[in-house]
């Protein structure tokens, strides 16, 4: 089966939820990113010599950022985390004054341990797919995808789907998210599958995507951090772009 059918199917476990779990967490174990409960409760911070160190130390900066922002708003909030993972920075959005927060993801061991790992008040974990009828009698303030929205096929339809689910003056925020240009996608595509071939887990690809700025054009949005901005290319601390989308 080629890249071409792999994705055509993969839209269908999309929305199904079908076999993506198990070969998620499956290839998070072979790059070492499921980490011990003791290593989760402190994240972002992590051991200097752990192979992704450099990634989290990026991390670290672009959470403080948006909590930093959320917090200027200076009023309650109510936060969904979609595709939250082991839900640390679900619960550090817990540092949000008088914030209520849902962390969401289909990866059932990393929900499990965030459950284990972060019991407090205002939090609260869910393992599944996103469907906005899920959330058919609340409505959020925030909607948060950190390191996510490449796992959904289209950005457009996710967006609208958030949009359900959102506050009449909410907002959707995207972080440590790479957006291409539309010139760079089919490589940044033949990457991934190589990247994934030689991991050993060649059927990932299927399930990755790669979306381009431009895809944002329909909607209401501001970038409120550009890695493209000469400051940022030059430091290379972070990689990725943080948007803002409004109604």
């Amino acid at each position: 089966m080629n890249i071409t059918e792999l994705k055509k199917e993969s839209k269908q476990e999309e929305a199904e939820g079908s076999g993506f779990g198990d070969l998620y967490i499956d290839v998070r174990y072979k790059e070492k990113r499921v980490l011990s409960d003791g290593q989760v409760m402190f994240l972002p911070d992590i051991e200097a010599n752990h192979v992704h160190f450099k990634e989290w130390q990026s991390r670290r900066r672009s959470a403080q950022r948006l909590i930093d922002y959320l917090n200027g708003k200076n009023k309650p909030l109510n936060i969904l985390e979609i595709g939250c993972g082991n839900g640390w920075l679900s619960s550090k959005l817990l540092t949000v004054k008088n914030s209520n927060v849902t962390g969401l993801d289909i990866n059932e061991p990393e929900i499990m341990q965030a459950k284990r790992v972060f019991q407090k008040d205002n939090l609260e974990f869910i393992c599944g797919g996103f469907e906005p009828k899920m959330f058919k009698d609340q409505k959020f303030d925030i909607i948060l995808f950190a390191a996510s929205v490449q796992y959904f096929s289209s950005v457009k339809n996710i967006l609208e789907s958030a949009f359900l689910c959102l506050n009449k003056n909410g907002e959707i925020h995207i972080m440590d998210t790479n957006f291409y240009k539309p010139n760079e996608v089919a490589n940044a595509a033949k990457r991934t599958e190589e990247y994934y071939e030689m991991l050993g887990y060649p059927e990932m690809a299927a399930h990755y995507f790669h979306h381009s700025i431009n895809d944002l054009q329909p909607f209401n949005y501001k970038i409120l951090f550009n890695p493209k901005r000469l400051i940022n290319k030059i430091t290379k601390k972070d990689p990725f772009y943080w948007v803002v989308v409004k109604h």
